[in-house]
This record gives C-alpha cells, structure tokens and sequence, in this order.
C-alpha cells in the first residue's frame, strides 16, 4: 500500500479496549487489498523486469543507505569480501583456517588510511562485521577484527592517551592486540575478576599476577598464530594492599621466539564456524611499565599513586573501563544481520534455481513456487529486513547518545543485540534446512553461519544475563510508548484493520504491557524477604516482555522505512513485508490480546487468512527482496547453490 503521510506521536501503550460488537464481516484478504494492486506483472515484460531491478536498488539504499555514508559504511568492504582470496578453499583445514584470518586481518588494514579512524567509528566497525562475516571462515576474520579494531585498539584510544605507548606497532599490525577478560571462574561477574596488578612504588612498576588456576583468563586469541601480540588485561589493581576495582593494563605476550616470561598458554580447541587461536592465559608475575595502566575519569594514578575517580564503586569502574563492549555488541548484532541476509540470499536463489515435478507429470516448477517452501523464506525476509532497520535505528541511537542518554542507549543496545542474534540463529537454521542436504557442504557456506552466530549470542555478554538485567530496568524504570498514526484506532476494529500498519504496532504495544503487568503482578506476590525467590517468580515475564519490546523496537524502525521510502513500488513492497513481520510477532499473543479485550475473536479468525493473502502477494517479488541485499556478483559465483542463477545487474548507487 501507498502509506498516507502520517506524522509520529507519542501516545501510552494502554488505550481504551475497542468495542467488541462486529458488523459483517468481509473476507479477510480485503485488509491487504490495497497491498495487492497495481502489480508490475500486468505491465509489458521488459518494463516490469527495468521496473524490478529499480525496485531492489531502491530498498538497498534503505538498508545501505547512500553516497558517502554507503561507501565508508558498506561499499568498500562489500567490495573487499569479493576478491578471490575469500573464495571457498576445499583444503583449508579449522588449523589453516585460524591462520587464514590473521591474513586477511592484515589485507584488510593495508587498505586502511588510518586504522586508527576505523577503531573510533562505529559506523564503519559494524559494516565491516556485517559484510567479512558471511565469507566462508569469516566468523574467524570477525572475530580477530573485532578484538584487534574495537575492544583494543578502541579502549586504547578511549582512555588517556600515553606518549610513552607506540601505537603504531598495533595500527601497521607488527603487533597483534587481543583483549583479556573473562577468566575460568568468573565470566558475566567481570568485577570480581581475580588477576592482580600489583603497584611496586619502588619501581612504579606493576606486577601481573594469576593467583589460581581458574583465575586464568578464558579464551583470548593470546598464541602465536598470526605473529607477535599484545593484550589489554583486566586486573586488580592493588595499591598499598588497597583494591582499587578492576582496571585494563597493556601487556606484552609473545613474540617471534614464543610468549614472553611468565606469559603461560595452552591452545583451546580450535570451535566451528570461526576457527580462532583460542587460550587459556595465566601471568606470573609480569613486570610491567608505569604506562600500561590504562587510565581515565573512572581513575587515574597521581604522582604519589593516589588513586582519584569520578565514579564512586568499583564495578561502575570496571564498567567504564571496559566501555568497548557496548561497541562490540553492535558488532555482534551487525555480523549475525549480514550472516541472515546472506543466507536468505543463499536460499532462495536455490529455491529459485532447483525444479522438481509438478502437479502434472511432465511440469516441473520451482522449489520456491510452494507455500511450504516460500512461506517460510519470506517470513525470515521479514524478520532480517526488521533486524536491519533495528540495527541501523539502535546504532545512531547510540553514536549520538548523550551522558544523560547513556544508560537507554547501551540498554537498547544489548536488547537488540539478543533479538538479532537469537533471530538469526533461527534464520540460518530455517535456510539452511530449505537447501537440503547441499546446505550441509562448506562451499555452499549455509553450514557455517550457525556456528558463528551461536558465537555472537555468548560474545560480549551472554544474551539471557544481559536481558535479565534489561528486564529488571524496564520493568521498574520504563512505560512503553512510540510512534503511532495520528488517525489510529487504539486497535483494529475491522479485520480489514489487520492490514494496517499502525494498528498492528499498537497490539504489539498491548502485548508488551500485558507482560510487564504480569511481571510486576509476580513480583509482588513473590515470597517475602526473599529477593531471589521473588525475581525468579517474576522474571519468566519480564523476559517475555523485553523479547516484545524488541519487537516492538523492531517493528517502529520497519514503520519508519516504509514511511521514508520515496519509491511507490519500494514503499507498496516494504509495507505488506511490514505487516507479514507484525502479524508474524502478533500471532503467539492473539490468546492474551483476545482476553484483556485488546482485539475481537473476528481478528484471531482472520489472521491467519490476512497472513496468507499477505504471503500471496509476496512469493512474486522473492527474488527482489533478496536482489536488494546487494551481494557481490563474484561472491555469489563462488558458491555452487547461487551461482546457476546468477543475474549480472548491480544496485551500487
């Protein structure tokens, strides 16, 4: 459909429930039929195909945006991943392949003006994640780029700067920089870490230290794969037997010859997906320089080693100082976004390409003509295209936060970084599933995205710990509200309402309140002075809230694009993948919705059918929903699934 121009307010999420009474009902296809008509196929072939190629181009600018910002962002590692050093490699064993990445780490900061440029923007950091991960093996380029770039090189740049530091070891790469965190015994508790750095004032010196063994820091890329490292090490700093919280130190590990004394590895087993020199680290007794202490307003060492701080505990120190996460959440999220479109693209390409028999013996027709068969695929299109929108909303989100915006930006940050991730694991399954038994084979790289995106879900905070915790923020600090149309009903009240985009984001408004009430109800019928007996009454709830408040996050930056997009035929397109997204989220809620009075058993009845007269006039635009992820031609002619049914037409501005 056209969407009218409609204007965002800001209303509750609660409205008044809509009268219950129905007159008769029409069918429910009649909610989309604005979304059916003015079909390019009634025009003359050659037309409809110009008419198909502008369609995809428009919605790549909408996902890639455009000019200059498309360029730095996208354009130039889209054309990085398309060289053929990132071709399949049959030969390439996990061992070759954990060095491969070390390789193109180096091809890739040779093509950097300033390595030190891509560190500080976040805006380039996440397109780089979101194009080197879907090359076969590139979970493992991800995940050395994204150590190397943004949790070292970025802390680095973000705490005071030291004269007597030589950054450009780490930005020509004759160094390596990895990032020590987590230890065996200690993973989401970070600030109870137990490694020490230790302030000798006789020397200025500190000495790094692992007490036990499982105070050993759990699976950094430390060994001498990929040549000479360094590290920033989370530890204790100590001073006058004083613990101060947990600070960053800049620490040499090996060089040519192997680790440096007191530097003890042993090699973790190489995981599948992304092949990584993972180690368990430990120190004994690691002397290091004065400068290694990474300082900053959460504290800074003075001349007499008193230790001034602008925030008042440790763990918020601790926080501060490993700020780089929140980056790397980002990251996770744009890597797990590219790998499902990838997939997508993958998939139906085959869907396309592969015929089997028809309803006649002599009729063969394509694997994507069957509703089993592109239903399926163009839910996941749905769910990926919102998963970009979200992604781009949540970045600028967070690049213009403010210290008064700080705590809602990284919140909205590691919510959707558990939604996209835990969204794409299903979307790489679901396409790799519809390939058959040649979606099992590495050259067709659909095996390979799964493990790597079970990656992104643990990396940079486990999804499940990091909702908790959003979780009890929303449900005590946050009241949903958002964009609505200045005309919306509070709800439908038709079934033709259903095609409306604005009344569908209202229900999933309604839906997101109805767990938090449950929440909030749970919590205060939990067992008295008992605070982790009456958090895990309530928390199932919360965490069913903050999964719709994603969505809901989600299905506002859809509703943006549709409305911001220039292009009829683009606009028509986005609005009924807008609606199939919606109703996708809506139809695990209809029961509650139905209860608390929020839609009629007429809506329940049809949403299924508006679903399906959603998903009929999809299944002919498929392929053009795919065109506009704007994969490169020669990577797609790398892969045996794509590369039958290539077309040769581009979507580059």
């Amino acid at each position: 459909m056209g969407l009218p121009a409609r204007q965002h307010a800001t209303h509750p999420a609660s409205d008044p429930a809509p009268t219950k009474s129905a007159a008769a009902v029409p069918h429910a296809r009649a909610a989309v039929e604005n979304l059916t008509s003015r079909d390019p196929a009634t025009t003359k072939a050659a037309t409809a195909r110009e008419n198909t190629r502008e369609t995809a181009r428009e919605l790549a600018r909408g996902l890639f945006g455009r000019g200059r910002d498309r360029e730095a962002n996208h354009g130039r590692w889209r054309r990085l991943i398309a060289e053929d050093t990132f071709r399949h490699d049959p030969d390439r064993s996990p061992a070759l392949q954990a060095e491969q990445s070390y390789r193109w780490l180096r091809l890739l900061n040779d093509r950097l003006e300033d390595p030190r440029a891509l560190a500080a923007n976040a805006d380039q950091l996440t397109g780089l994640h979101e194009w080197a991960a879907i090359v076969e093996g590139g979970g493992g380029l991800c995940t050395v780029a994204s150590i190397h770039y943004n949790l070292f090189l970025g802390s680095l740049l973000d705490h005071d700067a030291d004269s007597r530091r030589d950054l450009s070891e780490f930005t020509e790469m004759r160094r390596i920089g990895t990032f020590l965190s987590t230890e065996l015994d200690h993973g989401n508790d970070g600030w109870a870490l137990e490694t020490t750095a230790e302030l000798d004032r006789g020397t200025g010196e500190f000495v790094l230290h692992t007490p036990h063994p499982g105070a050993r820091k759990f699976m950094p890329n430390t060994s001498t794969t990929g040549g000479p490292k360094s590290g920033l090490v989370a530890a204790r700093l100590l001073v006058d037997g004083q613990d101060h919280g947990v600070y960053l130190f800049l620490t040499p590990l090996t060089d040519e010859h192997g680790p440096r004394p007191g530097v003890h590895l042993e090699r973790l087993p190489l995981r599948p997906g992304a092949p990584v020199d993972h180690c368990l680290t430990g120190f004994e007794n690691v002397r290091l320089p004065p400068e290694a202490l990474l300082q900053g307003e959460h504290g800074r060492l003075d001349e007499d080693s008193t230790l001034t701080s602008s925030l008042g505990n440790r763990r918020k120190r601790f926080l501060r100082s490993i700020g780089r996460v929140t980056v790397g959440k980002l990251c996770m999220s744009a890597a797990a976004v590219g790998a499902s479109r990838a997939a997508l693209a993958i998939a139906v390409a085959h869907g396309q390409r592969r015929r089997i028999t028809g309803p006649r013996p002599d009729e063969l027709v394509p694997l994507n003509a069957h509703r089993s068969h592109h239903g399926r695929l163009l839910s996941c299109l749905a769910t990926a295209y919102a998963m970009t929108y979200l992604h781009r909303q949540v970045l600028a989100r967070y690049t213009t936060h403010t210290d008064a915006t700080r705590e809602d930006a990284e919140r909205l940050v590691a919510i959707a970084k558990g939604w996209i991730t835990w969204q794409s694991r299903a979307i790489a399954t679901e396409c790799r599933e519809r390939c058959g038994a040649q979606g099992l084979f590495p050259a067709n790289h659909l095996v390979g995205f799964a493990p790597y995106i079970e990656g992104t879900i643990t990396a940079e905070g486990d999804n499940l710990v990091i909702w908790v915790k959003a979780a009890a923020e929303l449900l005590f600090d946050h009241e949903p509200a958002g964009p609505a149309s200045t005309t919306a009903r509070a709800a439908p009240g038709t079934p033709e309402d259903l095609g409306d985009l604005y009344a569908l984001r209202r229900l999933l408004a309604h839906a997101e309140g109805i767990w938090r009430a449950r929440a909030r109800t749970a919590l205060r019928q939990g067992p008295a002075k008992n605070p982790l007996g009456r958090w895990n009454r309530a928390s199932p709830a919360a965490l069913k809230m903050v999964s719709l408040h994603a969505a809901l996050q989600a299905a506002d930056a859809f509703i943006h694009a549709v409305e911001t997009t220039d292009d009829p035929a683009a606009q028509q397109l986005l609005s009924r993948l807008c609606a199939l997204f919606l109703l996708d989220q809506l139809s695990p809620h209809t029961g509650d919705l139905l209860a608390n009075g929020h839609c009629t058993p007429d809506h329940v009845h049809h949403l299924p059918t508006t679903q399906d007269a959603l998903l009929d006039a999809l299944e002919p635009h498929i392929t053009t929903l795919t065109d506009a992820f704007d994969l490169p031609h020669h990577y797609l002619a790398g892969i045996p699934l794509t590369a039958p049914a290539l077309t040769p037409h581009q979507h580059d501005d």
